[in-house]
């Protein structure tokens, strides 16, 4: 069995998809790693790190896909669109394939794997239960993106976050207001707590309330219905035109208040509900921030542009892209150990592919897998008949080192 870890292809992504230490894990077992020269190096991990964990370090990423068993991506087909189509050619029948793929904004990508009849992993597709917590790379990447949102905020905002009191005179605390407290805006609001700010924060979701809570932050409560407001999963559903504008009607006045404003709302696979019309940054303070961690899939603000910060009426509007990648080194501890894990489900204890269907994990993440798109969801986004289960295959690819 040998695993591969090419350079990422996608301009400005910094992240590797393996470190060292996940190296380590595995190489101990006996398994061999590939790592193509440099993939870890904007991560802050030499070439040599990674010999010293057992891996073998090759020039190109022609030799990482022609010899491994299982290919690790961070971006890989579907999440890169500017220039993944190159390793199409480098995939060859039986391998797997496993990164970040955005299955439910790009379906044709498992037409495409299947085609190529690899088996593919698409990372964003682990379910949200309890055991596979530790593989769940959309949490791992929003705890960080929380966090970065806040220090973007706090630099772009022409005064600090805490009160001080001195000889000059006391310094008010800012004040930072959180859209959205999944994963992301929960860090968020943990992150600009500790940085001495007055917190508030809303979601659409009623159990947000007590999470709100937990971190130090006040929730702001609405007159809203908000029924259905939540999907088996625990992410925020998509709500209708007549909600999102009574939304927006009660949201000016909060808004108006603030200093910081830092929007998290997205649905997957669909785009971003506006959450700040123009007329809301209009009434926004002179000097105020708005950080959009939905950019990416068209914005909360009506204003924001992606990987752009513009000035609009007096408000400095920050449409992030890519915000894991701006801190490379964490990023990629965090979904190392997610593709660390996730190996434990792909390969038996003699060191074969053992891909057991049966086990929710790899049923719900598997978007193609011998020559068809066994995952439900995506069938039917394709327009394909429903099937049933498939049965546990032989192990495929399988070698031992």
């Amino acid at each position: 069995m040998i695993i591969g870890v090419p350079l990422e292809l996608k301009a400005g992504e910094k992240r590797v998809a393996f470190t060292p230490g996940n190296v380590s894990v595995w190489t101990k077992k006996g398994i061999k790693v590939l790592v193509q020269a440099s993939a870890g190096l904007n991560a802050g991990h030499l070439d040599s790190d990674y010999e010293q964990a057992g891996a073998q370090i090759v020039a190109t990423r022609e030799e990482v896909f022609a010899q491994s068993n299982i290919v690790l991506q961070v971006q890989s087909f579907g999440a890169n669109q500017e220039n993944s189509d190159s390793d199409l050619a480098l995939l060859r029948e039986g391998q797997v394939i496993a990164g970040m793929m955005d299955p439910l904004a790009s379906a044709q990508v498992a037409t495409t794997l299947a085609e190529r009849k690899v088996t593919a992993f698409a990372m964003e597709l682990v379910p949200r239960i309890s055991r596979a917590q530790s593989m769940d790379v959309l949490s791992s990447m929003a705890t960080l993106a929380g966090y970065k949102a806040v220090l973007l905020g706090a630099a772009a905002l022409p005064r600090i976050l805490p009160m001080l009191m001195t000889a000059a005179g006391t310094l008010q605390p800012g004040r930072v207001f959180i859209m959205g407290v999944g994963v992301a805006g929960l860090q968020a609001c943990a992150t600009a707590k500790r940085l001495g700010a007055v917190v508030e924060a809303y979601d659409v979701r009623p159990a947000a309330r007590e999470q709100i809570l937990s971190v130090g932050a006040k929730p702001i409560e609405l007159e809203l219905e908000a029924e259905g407001t939540e999907d088996k999963g625990g992410y925020a559903k998509a709500q209708g035109e007549d909600f999102l504008r009574r939304q927006r009607e009660l949201m000016t006045a909060v808004i108006a208040q603030q200093d910081i404003v830092i929007t998290t709302a997205a649905v997957p696979g669909a785009k971003s509900p506006i959450l700040v019309t123009e007329d809301m940054v209009k009434a926004m303070k002179p000097g105020s921030v708005i950080v959009d961690l939905a950019a990416e899939r068209g914005g909360n603000c009506e204003l924001t542009q992606l990987g752009k910060t513009i000035t609009a009426h007096g408000v400095t509007i920050i449409g992030p892209d890519n915000i894991p990648s701006t801190i490379p080194n964490h990023a990629s501890q965090m979904y190392g150990k997610n593709m660390e894990v996730l190996l434990g489900h792909m390969i038996d204890a003699d060191g074969n592919l053992s891909l057991d269907f049966e086990d929710e994990v790899i049923f719900e993440t598997v978007i193609a897998h011998g020559g068809n798109v066994p995952h439900a969801r995506m069938r039917s986004m394709l327009g394909l008949e429903p099937i049933v289960k498939p049965a546990a295959p032989e192990a495929n690819g399988e070698q031992t080192n």
